[in-house]
């Protein structure tokens, strides 16, 4: 075979056709082997989305609201923000610039997501802050969620009490310590956790002593 004058053996060009096609299937190896790792980005993407999005929806979540019900009356008010039922367990308080202890009180009741629990509290606020006293005063709630023991955070309220009556109760606004993502697949590392799974702590300690 001739090409531009040059003589060219048949067997030549026969065994290039391996090589050449060897090339091809290299090149377009090469090429899916990318489109997978986009599509494997992709897919490891949507995966962390959508978990995310299913925590933010069913993760236990309850928050806490200290109100005035009267001249000696206070009532706390805790809503389930999640869509998950909790068996609510224990409301502590505790007067954060005193020595005074823990006011406790003891509870079995379940609550529905979506829906709120009040009681009455007054006269237990009032073992803690005695008839004189301006500062403030932290609420947090423990609760069963899924098996688990659960503790929210404490929620600070600013508490004022004149000859033994309140005279007003509001809650501390803190500003929301929001970070920005620079890992978008560790998004849960910079998440600060909205309860504290309580066993999970004992598990830990126990293991230090051990």
């Amino acid at each position: 075979m001739n090409l531009q004058g040059h003589s060219v053996p048949l067997s030549t060009l026969v065994n290039l056709i391996p090589v050449l096609a060897t090339v091809v299937t290299t090149i377009l190896s090469i090429i899916l082997a990318r489109a997978n790792l986009r599509y494997a980005h992709a897919a490891d993407r949507t995966v962390e989305l959508a978990h995310e999005q299913f925590e933010r929806e069913w993760a236990p979540e309850l928050h806490i609201r200290l109100e005035r019900a009267g001249a000696t009356d206070a009532k706390i008010i805790v809503t389930n923000l999640a869509k998950t039922s909790v068996l609510l367990q224990i409301v502590q308080f505790r007067n954060i610039a005193g020595p005074l202890p823990l006011e406790k009180q003891q509870l079995n009741d379940p609550l529905i997501g979506g829906t709120a629990w009040t009681s009455h509290l007054g006269d237990r606020l009032l073992n803690l802050t005695g008839k004189e006293f301006a500062g403030p005063i932290a609420a947090s709630v423990s609760f069963y969620a899924a098996g688990r023991l659960y503790r929210t955070d404490w929620f600070r309220f600013k508490v004022e009490v004149r000859s033994g009556q309140f005279v007003k109760i509001e809650p501390v606004t803190l500003p929301a310590r929001r970070v920005q993502v620079l890992e978008p697949h560790k998004i849960r590392r910079f998440r600060k956790p909205l309860v504290t799974d309580v066993a999970q702590e004992l598990v830990g300690a126990t293991k230090k002593h051990e």
